[in-house]
């Protein structure tokens, strides 16, 4: 063969097989730790304590020093705000949680910690934005996680009175949110109101979206009401003889405007016209009075609302202050403001409700609270040690209630702590209900703290029992059995014990129904005939239990996905790797979290798990040899 064959030969070839490293690059690229962008190679990194941060641009990375400045927390790393009086720490969670973690690497007796060096390094002076907490204790924070606030009760203490519903530009009952993560609308872009933009939800709270323009990054997130009349579905401007903006700050060039919206409203998932609400009417004049309660959004964290008070009046514009905080979050507004709220909208719309500054109880609970404080430190220290995951199980034969379809429940999930066991079946019970409106304000009413879970694309606020951070399994199950009360199930639908699909009496009525059936239908194939074999099937199923704390599993326990790998569900690759391993129950979360379904699930490889999951050697092996041996299993199928 002549050397011009041999070229035209190797041409006809193409450039051959990609390198396997430009491969990962395409299937998970890094985003920006600041944009999230993933459009641009990330060149800057800024080395922190635990990790490092990676960013695509110069600009990224100055804005990012710039609020690293003010503070980062030592122990999750996140930006603590700029009011908070502690400067080492975010939150008492993550405070509690070092002086946990740092009790057990020295060895130091759980309920020991070092309080008093907190306090002496804390007591150097602040800036003029924090709270008056600080006054009393200087282990305060500015913002605490969601906790249970009771208007009537602190109305009646402070001796005040809540402004009429009728000063309000604010519908009587809260709005109803069918808006979805990932769909796409039509906003004003807040930073400039002559503009219409495309919007993405990124975020559903309450009656509220949280919102981002499409070419714009996540710093200019903002926050909507869905009965806003700054929202409107995608074809609103085109009715009206108006052209879509880019956002102020598009990251492109402008001239690339209009490929670019080609480009993002192709198979976009838009959101319908029926579920935005009409605008509520406008008071029509300011009917407020000095002194009087209400909830207002924080305009330095639009995504709190808090306790609030009408401090003065002048024309068409009220004062807001924050009962409880420095006057540094404090506002003009005008009174037809769509950021202030009667008090009580937070409850009746499922969204959290940040209390006042507890500035005159935090000195009489301190003396209270020392055993029990003492007491708490030492199961959280206990709770730091790595323990056995808990599994509660989900006996779909029993009644669902009047909203759960008890067929589309898993059989089981695992978490580490009782606390997300608890979330996990909150979402579960949320994403099998065929009204999940009515089941939100159903498990909105249980008593416990406020959290938020995802299922079926949306947020919803839940409350979750605070005492199970004591991780006592006669907690949960009381739980367990309130939470099937409040659905309407039956006690035995979610129970921490492995047993048959059916409970014995949700057995017992099904003969009765299929009996009666028998009676009034003439000639009907017996059911009776049927029963043994469904007992069977039944028997065959159900998990041995191999002890009474439930830590020895068989793979009887989850049953095995059916169908295509390749359609499974994220829940059916974690019964399938729960079932066929036991000890990979631990990574459940982690499959959630990654969101890695049947098509996902067959392109996993160690090093993409290594790198992107955080998983080690050992379990990255065990989960590619599952991989390979479903692929063995397809082919045969095929």
């Amino acid at each position: 063969m002549s050397s011009a064959e041999t070229v035209n030969s190797n041409k006809l070839r193409g450039p051959g097989r990609p390198k396997t490293k430009d491969v990962k690059k395409q299937i998970a690229p890094t985003p920006c730790a600041w944009c999230d962008s993933t459009d641009l190679p990330l060149k800057y990194v800024w080395q922190l304590q635990k990790k490092k941060k990676e960013f695509c641009s110069q600009e990224c990375i100055v804005r990012f020093r710039e609020i690293h400045r003010k503070g980062i927390c030592t122990q999750c790393e996140n930006i603590i705000a700029a009011g908070s009086p502690n400067k080492e720490f975010c939150s008492a969670s993550c405070m509690a949680k070092n002086q946990r973690l740092n009790n057990v690497l020295s060895g130091r007796p759980p309920g020991q910690n070092n309080n008093n060096d907190s306090v002496n390094n804390n007591n150097s002076p602040r800036d003029a934005r924090h709270s008056p907490v600080t006054a009393v204790s200087t282990r305060s924070f500015q913002y605490e996680s969601f906790n249970v606030f009771n208007w009537d009760d602190y109305l009646r203490e402070t001796d005040s009175i809540p402004a009429p519903s009728n000063c309000f530009k604010q519908a009587l009952n809260p709005p109803l949110n069918e808006f979805k993560i990932g769909m796409k609308l039509e906003a004003l872009d807040p930073r400039n109101v002559t503009s219409t933009c495309i919007g993405t939800v990124v975020g559903v709270l309450g009656s509220r979206l949280k919102l981002r323009l499409d070419g714009s990054d996540n710093t200019n997130d903002f926050w909507r009401l869905v009965d806003s009349n700054e929202i409107h579905p995608y074809g609103h401007c085109q009715k009206n003889g108006e052209m879509l903006q880019p956002p102020l700050g598009f990251r492109m060039n402008a001239s690339s405007w209009p490929a670019y919206l080609t480009k993002i409203l192709n198979n976009a998932s838009l959101a319908p016209e029926s579920i935005f609400q009409p605008e509520p009417p406008t008071p029509k004049s300011n009917l407020f009075e000095v002194g009087q309660k209400l909830e207002a959004v924080d305009k330095k964290n639009p995504h709190l609302i808090c306790c609030a008070t009408v401090a003065d009046i002048k024309d068409d514009q009220i004062h807001v202050t924050f009962d409880g905080w420095r006057g540094a979050f404090d506002y003009w507004t005008r009174y037809d403001s769509r950021d202030i709220f009667p008090v009580g909208w937070c409850t009746r719309s499922c969204h959290p409700m940040q209390p006042p500054g507890q500035k005159h109880k935090i000195e009489q609970h301190a003396s209270k609270n020392k055993h029990s404080r003492s007491c708490n430190n030492h199961s959280e220290a206990d709770a730091m040690i790595p323990a056995s995951p808990v599994t509660v199980h989900f006996h779909r034969g029993c009644k669902g209630g009047p909203f759960v379809h008890c067929s589309t429940l898993p059989s089981m999930v695992t978490a580490p702590t009782l606390q997300k066991l608890a979330k996990l079946c909150l979402q579960e019970i949320l994403a099998a209900s065929s009204d999940t409106t009515q089941m939100q304000h159903l498990l909105f009413g249980l008593s416990g703290d406020t959290r938020i879970v995802t299922a079926a694309g949306k947020n919803f606020t839940v409350k979750i029992p605070s005492n199970l951070q004591d991780n006592e399994n006669a907690v949960m199950a009381e739980f367990l059995k309130t939470l099937c009360t409040t659905c309407g199930a039956c006690q035995n639908l979610i129970t921490l014990d492995p047993g048959p699909e059916q409970c014995s009496d949700c057995e017992g009525q099904s003969t009765k129904r299929a009996m009666k059936m028998t009676d009034n239908v003439v000639s009907p194939p017996s059911p009776k005939r049927d029963r043994p074999t469904i007992l069977t099937e039944e028997t065959n199923d159900t998990p041995k239990p191999a002890s009474s704390n439930g830590t020895n599993w068989s793979s009887e326990s989850v049953r095995q996905p059916t169908g295509p790998p390749a359609d499974w569900g994220i829940e059916e690759v974690i019964q399938y790797i729960t079932a066929t391993d036991p000890a990979l129950r631990v990574y459940a979360e982690l499959f959630r979290t990654h969101e890695i379904d049947g098509k996902a699930f067959l392109l996993l490889n160690s090093d993409m798990m290594m790198k992107y999951m955080a998983l080690k050697l050992g379990p990255a092996l065990k989960i590619c040899n599952l991989v390979s041996r479903v692929k063995g299993r397809r082919h045969m199928s095929l």
